[in-house]
């Protein structure tokens, strides 16, 4: 056996009707939903029941599952304390998929154990009124690029097609939270938009659309289930599919969708992995056909540093302007359009604008703690983007900024925080600011020195 049918459910605690108490009325069509797919799985009669869920531990650059085998949840939180969970979870499938993350250098494993969360429990407590049997495991998501998410369900399917495990997918979200201007957070022109993609790929069950979503679409829609739905999308990978989209519902302002997908027989045309990184593979080469001095020289240090372990010379080829300047450079560089790393100077610590960017190249790709070091296999996929900064100028207050044409600093005694200017999803002057402080670990009501500087970027 193998995963022999995948779910996409919501998980208000609304629906619950103890939680609910009559409330839940509103979204009547999503609890029929529920109670039909969880009908069909009891009928199917899992061994287990895997569930992603974005309310489980959520890391920045790795896949939680949990290191118990039995675990319990209740709905207290919400004013439900009655509604208890004791679920036991399948170990040997979560070995298997740790054992073959491991084989492939793959961020995920168990970890210390959590309490159920609620974006599993919603889906347990209509699928355990009609089967009481089989196992589960919760498995948490990343924000690490989506093809990463996806890759973790490609790593799943394998597990269980080694055991030969009988098993249902259940990818648990919410889709957008701005979808009525009565709603709890609002409503945002986005959020209908990314929910009718999603919609879109539930009746179509082209899961490209999950892969190359907007990534300002993405953040704006304040979703919730994208990347749950991604893992599901990679268990199915290279696999025809039928899909039955049953509902999707708005009236709380938060978009609650579910859909019932059956895999078939393989098919080349939907290695969507495959095509996504053949795609990406050719933008890539584009890119970098354009590239100017700036960046090849960036790229040229990083790919000798991993590679070789080399700094490289100066190359005899190099522009006088490289040669000659002084000046602050930061170097970006970006996978899969999600940073990797980034790392500058505000002034010249060099004796030329060439050694600022060989230096930096290697500190962004290899010294920036946000990140772990970049590995040979990552150099094929790099974006790099380099920013020579003019010289910073003091400025008496925040008016005096543009978020487009300026940069910032922020000083505050021995502390600060640098964010350059025209970066994706920056808007507003104060989040500028904002985010400054933040790097520097300045708080929001500290009074700062600020100061302001122009970047010619190179990409």
């Amino acid at each position: 056996m193998s995963i022999i049918a995948s779910y996409i459910v919501p998980h208000p605690p609304l629906i619950v009707k103890e939680i609910g108490r009559g409330e839940e009325k509103k979204v009547l069509k999503t609890i029929q939903s529920y109670e039909e797919i969880a009908k069909e799985i009891a009928k199917l009669e899992p061994e287990t029941v895997i569930i992603t869920s974005p309310h489980a531990p959520y890391y920045s650059d790795y896949f939680y599952m949990g290191n118990q085998e039995n675990i319990q949840g209740d709905f207290q939180t919400f004013g439900a304390k009655e509604v208890v969970f004791h679920e036991q979870q399948d170990m040997e499938l979560m070995n298997a998929i740790e054992i073959i993350a491991k084989e492939n250098h793959f961020p995920t494993g168990k970890i210390e154990e959590k309490e159920l969360d609620h974006g599993t429990m919603v889906p347990l407590y209509f699928l355990r009124k009609y089967y009481k049997k089989g196992k589960i495991i919760r498995i948490g998501l990343s924000t690490l690029p989506l093809i990463e998410n996806y890759n973790l369900g490609m790593i799943i399917k394998k597990a269980v097609d080694k055991l030969n495990r009988k098993v249902v997918f259940v990818a648990s979200g919410d889709l957008s939270h701005k979808l009525q201007t009565y709603g709890p957070y609002g409503f945002i022109k986005e959020g209908p938009i990314y929910d009718q993609i999603i919609c879109d790929m539930m009746k179509s069950g082209n899961f490209m659309k999950l892969l190359n979503i907007d990534k300002e679409l993405l953040e704006k829609s304040a979703e919730c289930g994208h990347r749950s739905f991604t893992i599901m999308a990679g268990a199915l990978d290279g696999l025809n599919v039928e899909t039955n989209f049953l509902s999707h519902e708005d009236q709380t302002g938060v978009g609650y969708g579910l859909c019932k997908i059956y895999p078939k027989e393989k098919s080349k045309e939907r290695e969507f992995k495959r095509i996504y990184l053949e795609n990406k593979n050719r933008n890539i080469e584009e890119i970098q056909k354009q590239e100017d001095e700036y960046v090849e020289l960036a790229r040229n240090a990083i790919e000798s540093y991993i590679k070789e372990n080399k700094v490289i010379n100066i190359p005899k080829t190099t522009s006088k302007e490289l040669l000659k300047k002084r000046s602050g450079v930061f170097v970006s560089i970006h996978k899969w359009e999600e940073l990797r790393g980034c790392i500058g100077t505000i002034l010249p610590i060099t004796s030329c604008i060439a050694e600022e960017i060989i230096e930096n190249a290697i500190s962004a790709a290899t010294k920036d703690n946000r990140f772990s070091p970049i590995t040979t296999e990552e150099l094929p996929w790099l974006e790099i983007n380099v920013d020579v900064l003019t010289k910073p100028e003091t400025i008496n207050n925040k008016n005096e900024l543009d978020v487009k044409k300026y940069g910032v600093i922020v000083t505050k005694g021995s502390k600060r925080g640098v964010l350059l200017p025209d970066l994706e999803g920056i808007d507003a002057i104060d989040q500028q600011i904002s985010i400054a402080k933040r790097k520097a670990n300045i708080s929001e009501e500290e009074e700062v020195e600020l100061q302001r500087f122009e970047v010619i970027r190179h990409i």
